[in-house]
């Protein structure tokens, strides 16, 4: 059986959104047909080794971790590579993230594999646009079979860093949602009673708490949404290094009573904390100059599969994970007079605001299918 060698940095337990979307489409290859080599998060001390070691063991496939938080394209890690793909006898290899591990590409060739692709996200949007990354990324174009990229506006900024024929090589291939899990009805209750929010209109939020994706946009517009909204509710899912600036906020805004920090929760966990949600909102935002953008924003995808109308923020591909008007709104995320005219507006209109999360699960069932993305990759990797 064809095999394939899987390198990457963003894998679990590390949370986050690649993490989440290499490993889904690892457990969706063929059994016996991948393997994983990646980085280990919080490999200073013991205990995220063992948290790591812990996670592998209920997978269906081997994992092979360095030691080290980071996996970067050095001769050690490249030497560690070949003898992995030889021993295993892979003929393929999939980068997690093609920027930088992908600068291995020729070096895996060389060494027999066969086909070789990369994933890309956001952050190599960045690194179309800097000298030095630029060249890097070109080089990556060169030595690869096949780049991904999320929606049109990540082909576009990646493409003009690539030569026209690696350009034309570049193929689309987005997360998908388990529309399954991700369901109304999901449990939001429960979460509901446990944070004091039953019966309350509730804005939820599930990211990580970092500037980019407008939690704080949020809170600025909280002000005028409880004035129009009485009894409104934020719920934040998820942790960052964010948080004790946000619940300052909070504090300043005099908003604390109405916000509530869930803080992480499990995978298991997260279809019921969408569910628990009125309405979903995520206002992100483009930072430093156009380097720190959203690539897509999955979280937008599984709130629609939740029956949910989602507010995003206009930045980077962000915009490809919303039909404007049909299943939610796009705003400004960098200023909170439009997030709070959008909020207040689904808030007080509860059938418009039902009939976009209907349309969005539909469109989610339609277009946005862990089959059909698997069936993508399963024709990427094929030699």
């Amino acid at each position: 059986m064809p095999r394939t060698l899987i390198i990457t940095n963003d894998f679990p337990p590390r949370p986050g959104g690649i993490q989440a979307f290499v490993h889904e489409l690892a457990m969706r290859r063929p059994a016996d047909s991948v393997v994983v080599y990646c980085s280990t998060p919080g490999s200073r001390g013991s205990a995220g080794w063992q948290r790591a070691a812990d996670f592998d063991l209920g997978l269906p496939f081997p994992v092979v971790r360095e030691r080290t938080s980071v996996l970067l394209p050095t001769p050690a890690v490249g030497r560690r590579a070949e003898r992995i793909a030889g021993l295993e006898g892979c003929d393929s290899v999939l980068f997690g993230a093609a920027a930088p591990l992908g600068l291995l590409a020729g070096r895996l060739r060389r060494a027999g594999v066969r086909r070789i692709v990369g994933l890309t996200h956001g952050h190599e949007t960045g690194w179309s646009v800097l000298p030095g990354a630029r060249r890097a990324l070109h080089r990556i174009g060169e030595e690869t079979d096949a780049l991904t990229y999320l929606g049109d506006y990540t082909r576009t900024r990646l493409a003009r860093a690539l030569s026209p024929a690696a350009a034309a090589r570049m193929r689309r291939l987005a997360p998908g949602v388990d529309t399954d899990r991700f369901r109304p009805g999901a449990g939001g209750e429960a979460v509901r009673e446990r944070h004091g929010l039953t019966g309350r209109p509730v804005v939820v939020c599930v990211s990580r708490l970092v500037a980019r994706k407008g939690q704080d946009t949020l809170l600025r517009a909280w002000p005028r949404i409880l004035a129009d909204v009485p009894g409104a509710a934020l719920l934040l899912v998820g942790g960052g290094p964010y948080r004790r600036r946000l619940e300052a906020m909070a504090r300043e805004q005099g908003v604390s009573d109405s916000v509530h920090f869930a803080g992480d929760v499990a995978a298991a966990d997260l279809p019921a904390y969408y569910d628990a949600g009125d309405v979903f909102a995520m206002p992100c935002r483009t930072r430093n100059g156009g380097l720190d953008v959203e690539g897509l924003g999955i979280v937008y995808l599984e709130a629609s599969a939740s029956g949910l109308p989602v507010v995003a923020g206009r930045s980077g591909g962000a915009p490809d994970a919303v039909r404007e008007g049909e299943t939610g709104l796009v705003v400004d995320g960098a200023r909170p007079g439009p997030t709070a005219r959008a909020l207040i507006r689904l808030l007080r209109d509860p059938e418009d605001a039902a009939a976009m999360g209907e349309r969005g699960r539909a469109w989610v069932q339609r277009e946005w299918t862990w089959d059909r993305v698997s069936a993508r990759l399963a024709e990427l990797l094929t030699p």
